[in-house]
């Protein structure tokens, strides 16, 4: 039999074991999970359960693809100390943590998660929907005790994080199987190291055998294929209680991993339906320069060298062992032509080598106050300093990174890379002067004579320029956000009092407060862009709305926010601090609101809990009380034209602000309607004639409120379908209840049944907010006065349901078929997403 034929086998087999084994949710001190049990995430993604690799009988707890037919393991608990049968029980202990023993002898233990809890009967363990095992306290807060992701073995996947807690000294890397046969601790090892300036090393044992680099702020230095994509988005932390890499992944579908594999190579793959296999798009290490030290200390490799050496020494310096270099064995380095204690002062400066991935920063010094210019002035004050560079290559250049001593591991790439800045002797640096083979940075004559032309040059592009940028007596760098966007907007639609005098923000502070827009102060995504949690100095906390650079609609909702939020102050408002405006980058600066979304909450089986019916009546009228002042209270009469769950806001004491008024727009007193050939909003929340004919109101917002009510009510998304009636969404299915006497069947069944009647009577005015026709439903003033009396309510007309689920699927399944239709079969050509 050959390998193919075995590999067929092994799977097969591997699967038909699992063929009728019991499916379990939790682990739990009263339900273990024994050898042929399945512990499944939801959805469906990931499986936990024992299993024996390719030509192998000893069995593992492990963690696969639970739909992949192709066996992949991406995490392994008992890696070395396996079974030998199928007595293995994965349960929790006495002690409250998770433990493998063979039933047996429950004193056999092969594996523990050394957690030890008081009230360890209370302890369950659960597998997450991004492939951790979690073993939390089954408390209200469901405190987590221990996670696999703290753990990992040979496999990364999207959302774990590889790196130091410095709080608690926790590390976590990845270490290769042994073979494929053993997924053993094997000899090769995928870590940070912490010293001098962080880096990522690929080590085999104790070696370097790949140094990945240092972060860069777009990527690993070592990595020039690491750039923003359309799969994940990247977050490095390095701070005071953490040191961390994670890969967010943009689209859940997608199914990704990267591994370590037993050779010491690191594979970065996708899974591809269609041909059934892993997609292998990114291997290292793979070129001749990737390899560690390659050129010894003070050598540089370059690649496209093909038919000479790829080893040369880096300028100012020479072969130590010229008969080695002949030989083409680079690993004795280089050494100085010229020590640098007599260089120093002697007219000595800076070559610039560009597409550099820099040296080892093991042993360089750091300063992330520093900006570029000033970092080669410290490097030029201290003899010691041999060469420079950004520690962060965005926004222009952040941050110093200087080296004292010998320069190890330095490479070139064609098409990316920084700059690197190294010192040089007089008679080098003219010689690469008068070559002009790399741009020179020097103290003395050549820096005054630049400098006279660039001043020159702006001098003249000033007495040009200034009278062109005066505009109702300011100048730029005293403009209001109004008077700035009207200008290179070219229109204005707040007359000249209202004009907003909101803060402006450096970017160089928004960064900072936000560690560079690190994915884990990533709060959430829009149609506008990003949103990330950052803390001024001095311990203020914000939340940043950064305008995606690839948004066609960000710019206009950019200004629609700065002019009109700005001058809206209500407790139900989110409230504006200030806003960024950078070259491309556009931010708004708001107060950080702790407890995210509404949808947050309401829609999660778990949290929806700590909303009792008192909170979400609370919450109703805030949002209530807020529309109200939006319509009628404010100077301005605000149509808000995307109010969801999404954008209201929870406090600390979960109490709502409505946010997001990029889709706003501002009514004159007498008006009460207009319309519009750009709709935008929310499927499911757009009220029939905006949907269908752009005719925009104040009724539309309350339509939308109506929706967001019956949500807070029931705890169902209003697009979600019933098994009753499959192609009903919310609305119809609330209704169908409301004329059968049955609306008490739709609430959520957390709600304590006490509250009932006070639950139906909201079910009732949220029926009135989406009536069909925009007459029929009440103001947001008597939508309040509804709420907060005991009056008698007019019964409602069958409500709009705009639009309804069409299934077209041949086998009549509605979850496996997409596509809306509209019950009037008009189209509603632009329906935004958001």
């Amino acid at each position: 039999m050959n390998f193919s034929e075995t590999h067929c086998l092994a799977t097969f087999l591997f699967l038909l074991s699992f063929s009728s084994c019991l499916s379990l949710n939790t682990i739990t001190p009263n339900q273990p999970l024994k050898d042929g049990d399945l512990l499944i995430s939801t959805p469906d993604i990931f499986a936990l359960g024992f299993f024996s690799p390719a030509n192998s009988r000893n069995r593992y707890v492990g963690i696969w693809y639970h739909k992949v037919p192709e066996q992949t393991i991406v995490w392994v608990a008992n890696r070395d100390s396996p079974l030998n049968d199928t007595s293995g029980v994965l349960a929790t202990d006495s002690h409250g943590g998770l433990i493998i023993y063979s039933n047996k002898s429950r004193s056999s233990l092969l594996w523990s998660a050394n957690v030890s809890v008081p009230a360890a009967n209370n302890c369950m363990a659960k597998l997450l929907d991004v492939g951790n095992l979690v073993l939390f306290r089954n408390n209200s807060a469901q405190t987590l005790l221990w996670q696999g992701f703290d753990h990992p073995t040979n496999t990364m996947l999207p959302f774990m994080k590889l790196g130091l807690n410095r709080v608690t000294g926790l590390n976590r890397f990845l270490t290769s199987w042994k073979s494929a046969d053993d997924p053993g601790t094997g000899n090769n090892s995928y870590r940070i190291d912490p010293t001098g300036y962080p880096q990522l090393f690929l080590n085999q044992g104790p070696a370097p055998r790949w140094r990945v680099g240092s972060w860069t702020g777009r990527g690993w230095s070592g990595v020039p294929q690491m750039t923003p994509n359309f799969i994940f988005n990247v977050s490095f932390v390095n701070n005071q209680y953490e040191l961390s890499i994670s890969y967010g992944i943009l689209n859940m579908s997608i199914l990704s991993m990267m591994a370590l594999d037993e050779s010491g190579g690191v594979h970065r793959s996708t899974w591809h339906e269609q041909s059934g296999q892993w997609y292998k798009y990114w291997s290292a290490p793979t070129e001749t320069c990737d390899f560690y030290k390659l050129c010894g200390v003070n050598g540089i490799c370059d690649p496209t060298n093909t038919e000479r050496f790829e080893c040369t020494c880096l300028p100012g310096f020479e072969p130590k062992s010229p008969q080695d270099w002949f030989l083409r064995d680079g690993s004795g380095g280089c050494v100085r032509k010229q020590a640098l204690a007599r260089t120093c002062g002697n007219g000595e400066g800076f070559v610039k080598l560009a597409r550099v991935k820099v040296p080892d920063t093991s042993k360089a010094r750091v300063n992330m106050s520093m900006s570029l210019e000033s970092c080669e002035q410290e490097c030029l004050k201290n003899c010691t300093c041999a060469a420079y560079a950004s520690a962060n290559v965005n926004l222009g250049g952040i941050g110093c990174l200087t080296w004292h001593g010998d320069l190890v591991d330095a490479r070139t790439y064609p098409n990316s890379g920084q700059d690197f800045y190294l010192r040089v002797d007089s008679v080098t640096l003219a010689q690469y002067s008068k070559s002009n083979s790399s741009s020179i940075s020097k103290i003395g004559k050549l820096g005054i004579v630049l400098g006279s032309v660039a001043i020159l040059f702006l001098l003249a592009l000033v007495i040009y320029w200034w009278p062109k940028r005066k505009m109702k007596g300011k100048y730029l760098h005293s403009q209001s956000p109004s008077n700035y966007f009207d200008d290179i907007s070219g229109k204005n639609d707040l007359d000249e009092n209202t004009n907003s005098e909101l803060p402006f923000f450096d970017l160089h502070t928004i960064a900072a407060a936000t560690d560079n827009f690190s994915i884990d102060n990533k709060l959430g995504e829009g149609g506008f862009g990003s949103v990330y949690k950052g803390m001024f100095e001095g311990g203020k906390q914000i939340a940043v709305k950064r305008l995606s650079k690839h948004s066609g609609q960000g710019s206009e909702e950019f200004k629609n926010e700065i002019l009109l939020i700005a001058k809206l102050q209500h407790r139900n408002l989110v409230r504006i601090l200030g806003c960024c405006v950078h070259a491309q980058e556009k931010m708004l600066i708001y107060e950080y609101l702790p407890n995210k979304s509404l949808d947050f909450f309401i829609f999660d089986e778990v949290k929806k809990t700590l909303l009792d019916w008192k909170k979400r009546f609370d919450i109703i009228c805030g949002v209530a009380r807020g529309m109200l002042y939006l319509h009628q209270d404010s100077r301005l009469r605000i149509i808000h034209r995307d109010l969801k769950t999404g954008n209201v806001l929870l406090d600390a004491d979960l109490n709502p602000k409505i946010s997001d008024f990029g889709m706003a727009k501002i009514f004159g007193g007498d008006e009460i309607e207009a319309n519009t050939n750009r709709v935008v909003g929310t499927y499911g929340y757009m009220s029939p004639e905006y949907a269908m004919h752009g005719r925009f109101s104040i009724k539309s917002d309350v339509y939308s409120f109506g929706v967001l009510m019956l949500e807070i009510i029931t705890g169902k998304k209003n697009t979600s379908f019933y098994h009753e009636n499959p192609e009903s969404n919310l609305i119809e299915h609330v209704w169908d209840l409301w004329k059968e006497g049955r609306a008490l069947e739709i609430i959520d069944s957390s709600i304590d049944e006490s509250f009932g009647g006070e639950a139906l009577r909201c079910i009732t005015i949220g029926l009135l907010c989406v009536q069909d026709n925009a007459v029929d439903r009440p103001t947001m003033s008597e939508v309040v006065f509804m709420l907060g009396n005991e009056t008698t309510l007019a019964n409602p007309k069958q409500p709009a349901f705009v639009f309804k689920r069409g299934y077209t699927s041949s086998n009549g399944d509605p979850s496996t078929s997409e596509g809306i239709v509209s019950v009037n079969d008009v189209t509603c050509t632009i329906i935004e997403a958001r």
